[in-house]
């Protein structure tokens, strides 16, 4: 019998060189890549960067992790992570405006 994957959901702020540098598109990629993730990825007016994503626990494990390198041309500061209850609030992962 397999074990159903624990849900969850994570809210992330993301510092650094992350804006200009194609991190938001590197996010999609990532979560697309990962199979289950949903959510969004957005730029702050302040310079960070915001994600929120739902999805099994390890594919999100997977996510904070790649999101701590970013693409080549990012200098990640630091990322802030809340991890939250599941919504199963999204259909898919995109770039907000």
């Amino acid at each position: 019998m397999v074990k159903k994957q624990e849900q969850e959901r994570i809210e992330a702020s993301i510092t650094g060189r992350v804006q200009g540098v194609g991190f938001r598109h590197f996010t999609v990629r990532t979560a697309e890549k990962l199979g289950d993730v949903t959510g969004w990825v957005r730029n702050e007016s302040d310079g960070s960067v915001t994600l929120v994503a739902e999805g099994p626990s390890d594919q999100l494990d997977e996510l904070v992790s790649s999101v701590h390198q970013g693409p080549r041309s990012a200098r990640v500061n630091d990322v802030d992570v809340d991890r939250k209850e599941f919504q199963d609030e999204f259909d898919s992962f995109g770039v907000r405006y």
